[in-house]
């Protein structure tokens, strides 16, 4: 049975100011959603908001996963339940090396912690081994040197590579799922290719994804399910793959007179 993430007429306020005017969309594993729109219409106030963000005010409406709603979750509780974000601009955590933090992370969303109990040495130093074999693997596919592994989380890190690690997060994490913030933004087009090839390996009926976007280049190779436009806090348009095509050639300004026009009727 499909997982679904229901958005029902959300709005968001950052600091008082109201950001998204009731968004609605369900996304469901085994689909590809992409959002988007112009600069300044609220598509990383949605990504920040779905996964908790403090600072992002839920003022309306409801966010489901698996038919809970998580207004109230924490963002650790979110990601146990199986929602992941990547980020448009990864944090430099000093100290952290990437390797220990994802083993950290994954074993939370396995329910452990190093302050459980007495840990079953035998079976911890297994999983251990599993999991430096599955990093490596993970390393591989998105072309990153195993020698980023043991440098602090991000820190020095090119855009290209803080990106590439945050979708080695998301394969060694495997949510149900994943909201991409502009996970494309600053990459060459090898980059892009090769992310997108890593998000596609994940597709599947266990696995969806909201992928936030500005460019159709990304969208090439992942070849959407679905396409919505976000204007001013709200979906103003949502069709197939061809909506692409269509905002490549056209651009917004079209979406947004037409927009203005209807608000004013």
């Amino acid at each position: 049975m499909a997982s679904v993430l229901e958005i029902k007429d959300l709005h968001v306020s950052v600091e008082g100011k109201e950001i998204l005017k009731g968004v609605t969309l369900n996304v469901k594993t085994g689909e590809i959603h992409s959002i988007m729109g112009p600069n300044g219409s609220g598509k990383s106030t949605l990504a920040l908001a779905l996964m908790g963000h403090p600072k992002y005010e839920v003022t309306q409406g409801e966010i489901l996963f698996k038919g809970q709603n998580i207004v109230e979750l924490e963002p650790n509780e979110r990601a146990r339940l199986g929602l992941f974000l990547a980020f448009q601009y990864p944090l430099e955590i000093q100290g952290v090396p990437l390797g220990r933090f994802l083993w950290a992370a994954k074993k939370a969303l396995m329910g452990q912690s190093q302050a459980d109990g007495q840990p079953d040495k035998k079976a911890d130093a297994k999983a251990l081994s599993e999991f430096r074999k599955q990093l490596q693997e993970k390393m591989k596919l998105l072309k990153m040197d195993e020698s980023f592994a043991q440098r602090y989380l991000n820190v020095g890190f090119s855009g290209g590579e803080k990106k590439r690690a945050e979708i080695v997060q998301m394969h060694i994490l495997k949510p149900e799922i994943a909201i991409l913030d502009e996970t494309d933004s600053g990459l060459d087009i090898d980059s892009v290719k090769i992310v997108a090839e890593a998000v596609n390996q994940l597709r599947g009926p266990d696995f969806g994804a909201l992928v936030i976007t500005h460019y159709q280049r990304i969208l090439n190779f992942l070849k959407p399910d679905y396409v919505h436009v976000m204007i001013d806090g709200r979906i103003v348009r949502s069709g197939d793959e061809s909506l692409v095509h269509e905002l490549e050639a056209k651009g917004y300004d079209w979406l947004i007179h037409e927009t203005k026009a209807k608000a004013v009727r």
